[in-house]
């Protein structure tokens, strides 16, 4: 079995003891893919069997290397896949400091080819680890814990990157301090990152792709902002539905200091001085912030009144709600973004798929 060099190809059928996994997909060679999915979904095994730590029949091939085929009798073991991996907790050797940990990771690395900017100096610049360097682990907060594991990981100079929930034993205050590390990660290097979550908001702040898991299946796979607004899949509804949508400064208003950022099918204005011009951020719009009106309202406080169309209705969650996809654009060929209203409010404005309407962004938020 063969694979192009700009894919991952995944594929694992088989039972573990009362657990049944049966999952095909294909993941890029670049960015983030989220798996995703309530607990007990089947993530953890999945990212154990692409590591080689458990074995269910299928295969796993990285770009054109071939790590499981078990049609050809194939197994790659475990410490002979170049890959690094992260745990939810980190696993750092506690007599050993910072730097020992890190050059650990970097003598594994052997003659590997680097990929970026993930020689020693590097890695430590780019998750702020450079005060941490003659610490001992003991020493060490959770997030710091976690950024010296990541930065192990990396120096090994591994073709994939595995990490299991890395945030998940991290308070709230913490992971938002992490997370900006995670993105310059995700910014600055080519090798791909297959990361487990259950948390949306992480995913969203993070992925370029999800896989969405149910049940040890797959539900959806495919770009983020696609599968987020699909009205087929479960994510539409959940209670902290949101769209991300990607944005590109035109303009900053000095005078009232507003960023004005470009998206498909319209402009988004955001409170704050954003970038220059040209600057790419990732935009996050909640379900909840969105309303809509059939003329473009004048007297209001909201900023944001784009021009869309009604993709598509789903009330079956809520007899008092309903959720709407609405594509941005007067001929609605822009983006699209996600809308919770009320069901008086739909049947008072005739609301339909088709219905040319104006969309009210009462917030957007930032991510990268």
């Amino acid at each position: 079995m063969t694979a192009g060099n700009s894919e991952i190809s995944t594929a694992f059928a088989g039972t573990l003891g009362s657990f049944s996994l049966d999952v095909a997909f294909k993941m890029p060679m670049r960015g983030i893919t989220a798996l995703f999915g309530p607990s007990g979904c089947g993530k953890t095994t999945m990212l154990r069997c692409m590591a080689g730590l458990q074995h269910l029949p299928g295969h796993f091939i990285v770009g054109d290397e071939v790590w499981q085929d078990s049609a050809k009798g194939l197994f790659v073991r475990t410490h002979q896949r170049p890959l690094g991996y992260v745990f939810q907790e980190a696993s750092l050797f506690q007599h050993l400091s910072v730097r020992q940990n890190l050059l650990y990771g970097a003598r594994r690395a052997g003659d590997a080819p680097a990929s970026g900017p993930i020689d020693f100096d590097g890695i430590v610049e780019l998750l702020g680890i450079g005060y941490l360097l003659e610490r001992s682990p003991v020493a060490l907060s959770g997030g710091e814990r976690q950024r010296v594991a990541v930065g192990r990981a990396l120096l090994a100079r591994p073709r994939i990157l595995l990490m299991d929930e890395p945030l998940a034993a991290l308070d709230r205050m913490t992971k938002d301090e992490i997370l900006p590390y995670f993105e310059r990660l995700h910014e600055n290097l080519a090798v791909p990152i297959v990361y487990v979550s259950h948390d949306i908001g992480e995913v969203a702040r993070l992925a370029d792709t999800m896989v969405l898991l149910d049940k040890g299946r797959v539900i959806a796979s495919g770009p983020l902002m696609t599968l987020q607004t699909d009205p087929s899949l479960p994510l539409v509804a959940a209670p902290d539905a949101a769209v991300m949508l990607e944005g590109r400064v035109t303009h900053v208003d000095e005078d009232f200091a507003l960023t004005h950022f470009s998206v498909s099918g319209g402009t988004l204005i955001v409170p704050g001085r954003q970038g220059a011009p040209g600057t790419e951020r990732r935009l996050r719009i909640a379900a909840s912030d969105v309303s809509f009106t059939l003329t473009a309202a004048t007297d209001t406080t909201i900023l944001n009144c784009l021009p869309a169309r009604i993709v598509s209705l789903d009330g079956a969650s809520s007899e008092a709600q309903i959720n709407i996809i609405a594509a941005l654009g007067a001929d609605g060929s822009g983006a699209r973004i996600a809308a919770r209203i009320t069901r008086k409010s739909q049947t008072a404005l005739a609301l339909a798929p088709g219905t040319p309407v104006f969309a009210q962004v009462k917030s957007v938020a930032l991510m990268r």
